[in-house]
């Protein structure tokens, strides 16, 4: 194979120890990315939070995940320093070179570069986020090619007790970046609509939701005690038994799963084999 079929991903591991299905999902879509484009892609897992372990620029492709906790848990932290080093070196690569290196950010990880870039308010919810939701695309989502053959409002899981809101527009013009998706309108409540993707530049792009989600992930949760009285008080019985029985509609979460984060890595390897 020559060097540019050669595709080197970084994962990095944001949830500090705690079970999760987040990574599990990451892996396998990474696995079967690779099966179906036979490219000599390879991946390698570093726990950032629990083991301070930090990938280092050689990489072609980051994917951040998501993870338990405030996004102020690493204010002053070698890890968060770590992470936020990262980000900039990455972006003075970009700068500097014809073949860029790409980012893909999830939920914790999306959060904290919305504190890092000073993209909006980061603050904490008023009650948890947790289940199946609708989710709507912007004009520039629309126009996102990450988000190619999505439905809007598309479907995805979310999982949450902080939310991104008021945005500052001359921020993100500033910064070159452009909101993606927005929370599901929801007319009785007098809240404002949470953030649930940016582009943060060309090459680095964030959702709040769970695109590596699947149905098996999502039915471990669901079925969780905790999670199941959560989600009945929170929203209903019926809400609840709706969400399991979305797990089997393909045009909801499969399709997310099989659109967003596919869609990252062939334009992230487009670019990489054009130069």
């Amino acid at each position: 194979m020559s060097e540019k079929n050669n595709i080197k991903v970084a994962v990095i591991d944001m949830n500090n120890g705690f079970p999760n299905q987040g990574m599990r999902g990451i892996q396998e879509l990474l696995q079967s990315y690779r099966k179906q484009t036979q490219l000599n892609l390879t991946y390698d897992l570093f726990d950032l939070r629990q083991k301070g372990e930090i990938p280092d620029t050689t990489y072609d492709i980051y994917i951040s995940s998501g993870g338990p906790g405030s996004p102020f848990d690493g204010e002053g932290e070698k890890w968060e320093h770590d992470f936020f080093t990262l980000l900039d070196q990455i972006e003075n690569f970009n700068r500097q070179n014809e073949h860029k290196k790409h980012v893909f950010l999830i939920c914790h990880s999306f959060q904290l570069a919305c504190r890092k870039y000073g993209l909006g308010s980061v603050n904490r919810r008023k009650s948890n986020s947790f289940g199946i939701f609708p989710i709507s695309l912007t004009p520039s989502g629309t126009e996102e090619v990450v988000f190619n053959g999505l439905h809007n409002p598309f479907y995805s899981v979310d999982n949450r007790d902080w939310q991104v809101v008021q945005p500052n527009l001359a921020d993100f013009a500033a910064k070159g970046a452009s909101i993606l998706a927005l929370e599901k309108e929801r007319p009785h409540v007098n809240l404002e609509r949470c953030i649930m993707a940016i582009r943060f530049s060309d090459e680095i792009i964030g959702t709040q939701f769970h695109p590596e989600a699947d149905p098996i992930g999502m039915k471990m949760y669901l079925l969780q005690d905790e999670k199941k009285t959560a989600i009945i008080k929170n929203h209903g019985e019926d809400k609840y038994n709706d969400m399991l029985n979305s797990l089997d509609d393909p045009d909801r979460i499969t399709l997310t799963q099989s659109v967003i984060l596919p869609n990252f890595l062939t334009q992230a390897i487009h670019t990489l084999q054009e130069v």
